[in-house]
Order: C-alpha cells, then structure tokens, then sequence
C-alpha cells in the first residue's frame, strides 16, 4: 500500500486552475512525474501491448500515443492536475497514471486512471498508486468525488478500487464498452 505520507512538490498554478498543482509524488514503491513528451517512448510501448491495452480500447499505435500525449498535456494545462508517469524506485518506466476529466453519460466526471507494465502485474502497485490518487484527489485537489471506470469483466482492476474504498455505482457504456464506475467521495 502506499504511505500515508506521500511526498509531493507543489507548484503554484496560474487561475482558473485549482489551488494546488502536484507535479511530482512518491508512494512507497513507486515515484510519479507530470507527463510530458519526454515520456513518449516508454507510452508508445506500453500502448503497443496487446495485454496492457485490452482493458485500455486496445492498442494504440505511435502517433495515436502522440496524440494521447499532447491531449494529456494540455490537460495539465487546463486543470493543474492530469496524468503522471510512473518509476520504480531504480528509475525504470513502470507506466502512467493519473487524475483527469472525463465525460461519461453527460456528465462531467473525475477519474483515476493507472496502467503497469505486465512484468509488474501482480505486485500490489495498482493499488498502491490507487491509494495515492484518492488521497491526491480528495485531499490535496479537494474534489468532491473520484470514480474509477473499468470494463465490466477487468476482475482485477475492480479489485483494486473495491480495495481502494471504491463503491460499485452502477453499470453503462463508454465509448461503445459495457464499463462500471465505482465512486468514492470525501
């Protein structure tokens, strides 16, 4: 699980962002840096995974990484927060995660997102950096609610927001998926 103590350097955002802007953290295991395209090529082979991208819409080729790279920046952008990339303490690319604005069934939403690498499948890191982002999400951005939304037969990401407090909403469809959202709020 993630220390209760996350370290974070805070930058101060310019308006109409939120109050805080957290660009760096560190969970126990793990160490999290704002996205940026210096982190392209670890995204493109991570994307390239047929594994790691069944759960994700499937497999997203460079220029579409490229474009989910910049997408997310500008995410950064416009609401201080948004997807950071993710190390195991000896610096290796363990892959992405974050907090960022989703439409889902007409309504404005915040999610949690996270994808490992396969080689770390299986290790608790999925929860731990779960573990974080609610904490960075309701505490340090003081939002109101997360959701995690996750296709309906990922048994194991489920798991991790059943772990993580998570509370199964309800079941629909996103981007032609049959997905739930589980919620938390502060």
């Amino acid at each position: 699980m993630a220390s209760s103590a996350l370290a974070a350097s805070r930058s101060q955002p310019a308006s109409p962002r939120p109050s805080v802007s957290i660009d760096h953290f560190s969970t126990d295991r793990l160490t999290a840096e704002r996205l940026h395209e210096s982190h392209l090529a670890d995204l493109v082979a991570l994307h390239l995974d047929p594994e790691v991208s069944r759960f994700l819409g499937g497999v997203r080729s460079a220029e579409t990484t490229k474009a989910y790279v910049a997408t997310n920046m500008t995410h950064w952008d416009q609401h201080g927060y948004g997807l950071w990339a993710l190390r195991t303490k000896d610096r290796a690319f363990a892959g992405r995660a974050g907090i960022r604005r989703i439409l889902v069934d007409g309504v404005d939403e915040t999610e949690i997102a996270y994808a490992f690498k396969r080689d770390l499948w299986g290790r608790g890191l999925a929860s731990e950096i779960a573990v974080a982002l609610t904490e960075i999400g309701l505490s340090r951005l003081d939002l109101s609610s997360l959701i995690g939304l996750v296709f309906v037969e990922h048994g194991a990401s489920r798991r991790v927001l059943e772990k993580s407090n998570y509370l199964l909403e309800k079941t629909t469809i996103h981007h032609g998926e049959d997905v739930v959202i589980y919620r938390i709020q502060r």
